[in-house]
């Protein structure tokens, strides 16, 4: 079996800014590194927000199934 090694992160980085220079061009591969980051949604937020547009009886029977 293959031992399988970690490069360094610097190595990392290097070869993928290399890559992308390759595959992009310089002006994309900016772009493409220039590009902001989503932000994420603080996860109680995130949950207020899923309960406020849950329906709560297709929510329950969904997993509890349809009570008679």
């Amino acid at each position: 079996m293959k031992m399988s090694v970690f490069m360094s992160e610097e190595k990392l980085v290097s070869e993928a800014i290399d890559t992308l220079m390759d595959r992009l061009g310089a002006v994309e591969a900016n772009r493409f590194l220039s590009l902001p980051k989503k932000k994420r949604m603080e996860s109680v937020k995130r949950h207020q927000l899923w309960q406020s547009q849950l329906e709560k009886d297709q929510f329950l029977g969904s997993i509890f199934g349809e009570q008679s």
